[in-house]
């Protein structure tokens, strides 16, 4: 068994080292590839990451051209990796590499195509946790994910389902999205997590709306099916307020509801606008897909067969 540990880098230059190098003892007696991709640091992260490539034989490195995002450079990560399962751990060290080996051991004894990570007792911040939250809520309802399943990025994915994930080739891609269109034989471990040792999480309510718009607009058809509903509800209502206001005109010789279609027409023309940008999203990202925005841009790769 081959095991590829893919690490999205982000301005970490204080903290990959020590990860990549605890990764190595834990896991050294095992075949084992480390895919180190940086995401447009900000920092020496890159320098760090050579170093490392040049340093030691079984990683690999490479850099993106700017940064795209972590669904993005997983993705990168993902095209490069060669092992029979793929793991994808981030660079804060929050999660220990030694459970590495509990994802694996799970995989292998239920013969799961994915393994999720989840936690007893999170050390994210208060804000993080809330989205994740949110992001797990919208999911079990636009992916018919099992609400007891925490989307984790610590997961672990085997080759035939990394095989089928990396054939999208659009630049929305939200991984555990993906999974779902390939796999529900997945199964969960519990494993330890920690206070993240340096710097500061990049969650951000802008990163967390963009991740509530790709996973809303790119991988499901719920929104358009609600507008649907929306709709039909719309032209039955409008049928039986017409019905009402005729059967009141008979009986009172005057007309009720039809006095008030300034209200009806602000309330039905806010509802039109509303379902043309939701139509609007969905057929802006399908413009952006045929206009060929990439996925991600490789700037090099580092290791000892391609230096």
């Amino acid at each position: 068994m081959r095991l590829s540990i893919i690490i999205p880098v982000y301005n970490s230059e204080q903290t990959i080292g020590s990860l990549v190098e605890h990764v190595l003892q834990t896991l050294g007696n095992n075949d084992l590839e480390i895919v180190l991709v940086n995401d447009g640091s900000r920092d020496q992260s890159e320098r760090v990451c050579i170093e490392l490539a040049q340093r030691f034989s079984n990683v690999k490195f490479i850099a993106l051209r700017r940064n795209f995002g972590e669904f993005n450079a997983v993705m990168c990560g993902l095209n490069h990796a060669e092992g029979d399962y793929a793991v994808m751990i981030d660079d804060d060290f929050q999660n220990p590499p030694s459970e590495i080996l509990k994802l694996v051991q799970t995989a292998q004894e239920g013969n799961f195509d994915v393994v999720y990570s989840y936690y007893t007792q999170k050390k994210h911040s208060p804000f993080r946790n809330f989205g994740s939250w949110l992001v797990n809520r919208i999911t079990t309802w636009l992916l018919e994910k099992p609400s007891d399943l925490y989307l984790s990025s610590f997961k672990l994915i085997a080759k035939p389902v990394v095989k089928e994930i990396i054939k999208y080739k659009g630049p929305y891609p939200y991984i555990d999205g993906l999974i779902f269109r390939v796999t529900r034989h997945i199964g969960r471990v519990e494993v330890s997590h920690n206070q993240r040792q340096e710097g500061q999480s990049g969650y951000t309510l802008r990163k967390l709306t963009s991740l509530f718009m790709t996973i809303l607009f790119g991988y499901s058809l719920k929104p358009l099916r609600i507008l649907t509903g929306v709709g039909l509800f719309s032209i039955g209502l409008s049928v039986v307020v017409s019905l009402i206001d005729i059967a009141l005109f008979v009986i009172h010789s005057k007309f009720f509801f039809l006095n008030s279609n300034l209200i009806i027409l602000i309330f039905f023309g806010g509802a039109i606008l509303t379902s043309l940008g939701i139509v609007g999203e969905y057929i802006g990202r399908i413009f952006m897909v045929q206009s060929g925005l990439p996925q991600y841009i490789e700037k090099f790769e580092v290791s000892q067969t391609k230096p």
